[in-house]
């Protein structure tokens, strides 16, 4: 028998959004994670916000709603609030009911403003870090570091003389300009859109963009990402970034730490020894120079295995920059570029969480 294509306006329901939610989801499991990871960041929250006034948007709702920002691409805030508007999955994981009211786009992005002018997004990776399910996932002896060109929120066109000294753009809205014989240099030039890019680029007839640098420590056993951060573009940023972070994770035994050739430096070879650290970096050997690292390195099981882990690494950096939306990401300035930069390793990490407890 046909069925009859019958319009249900029903006034009142009595089905929860989490009943719509199938109990194998990934996001039941990330939600678990995350919310234990919020809690215990509360007294952040309260020392965030004045004790009296209009209340804002919950810092946890807002977290959330950044969360699925990222893990499904969606390309702006007032997109995402359209989601949240309709989407009964998204609704639930960021923990609105059926009939709340979504925010205001700008509203939205003045409230994450607000946490972005604390150090929130590191909070939040260390916490989700420590909770229970994650924990036990880590290693705490053997690590990868790796750097990525991330690309400034700021056109060519901007990169201008710092002494003012230049021909100026033609008339319009995006007026051209005559790059033809202008040497630019960062100790010259600067963005007048965003004074804290730099103009670099990645390699040898690669072409140069107004970017920065994003670099991360993953550990090895399951290749989470157990440290993040963004800084400015420059020729030694990579490995000099790499020695502050590894510092604080070697602790009273030597760990070790894989990487690619373009770790292999004196001062890197030389200063992750000075603070515990075994450099199994890819040996970088050449018509000009050789290599830092000597069979004294080569010859152990380990390295090979390091430098068959340390792959795993751009898998976090293609995530981040693809899906995490980082590949140039709206957001001006060192700070708040490198905020996002850590939320979006935050994301990846918790993406991949539930199919490792799966596996055992």
């Amino acid at each position: 028998m046909r069925g009859e294509d019958l319009q249900n306006q029903t006034l009142f329901s009595y089905v929860r959004p989490d009943s719509r939610i199938p109990a194998n989801h990934p996001l039941r499991t990330i939600r678990q994670i995350t919310d234990a990871a919020l809690t215990s960041l509360h007294d952040a929250f309260n020392a965030a916000y004045a004790t009296e006034g209009r209340p804002s948007i919950p810092p946890e709702r807002l977290l959330r709603a950044l969360l699925i920002q990222a893990f499904y691409s969606v390309r702006s805030e007032r997109q995402l609030m359209e989601q949240l508007n309709y989407n009964l999955l998204f609704r639930w994981f960021v923990g609105l009911s059926v009939d709340e009211p979504v925010w205001d786009p700008s509203t939205f992005s003045k409230n994450r403003d607000r946490l972005m002018e604390r150090d929130v997004a590191a909070a939040f990776l260390s916490a989700v870090l420590n909770t229970e399910q994650v924990k036990d996932l880590l290693s705490s002896e053997h690590f990868s570091v790796d750097g990525t060109q991330i690309q400034a929120w700021a056109s060519i066109k901007s990169f201008r003389r710092k002494d003012g000294d230049d021909q100026p753009p033609s008339s319009g809205r995006n007026g051209e300009r005559d790059f033809h014989k202008d040497k630019r240099s960062n100790e010259t030039h600067a963005s007048a859109t965003d004074p804290d890019a730099r103009l670099y680029k990645k390699g040898q007839g690669k072409e140069a963009k107004l970017s920065y640098i994003g670099h991360l420590v993953m550990e090895n056993k399951n290749g989470l990402i157990v440290d993040a951060r963004l800084t400015q573009a420059t020729g030694k940023a990579e490995p000099e970034t790499a020695l502050e972070m590894l510092a604080e994770r070697a602790g009273k035994g030597r760990i070790t730490v894989g990487a690619d050739k373009a770790y292999d430096t004196a001062a890197f070879v030389a200063g992750a020894r000075e603070i515990n650290v075994t450099p199994h970096v890819a040996q970088n050997i050449n018509g000009h120079r050789g290599s830092n690292i000597d069979a004294r390195t080569t010859r152990h099981a380990g390295y090979a295995i390091s430098q068959v882990i340390r792959k795993r690494i751009e898998e976090a950096n293609g995530w981040i920059k693809t899906v995490g939306g980082m590949d140039r990401a709206p957001f001006k300035g060192l700070s708040r570029m490198g905020w996002m930069f850590i939320f979006k390793a935050v994301a990846y990490n918790l993406v991949r969480v539930p199919r490792l407890l799966a596996a055992g």
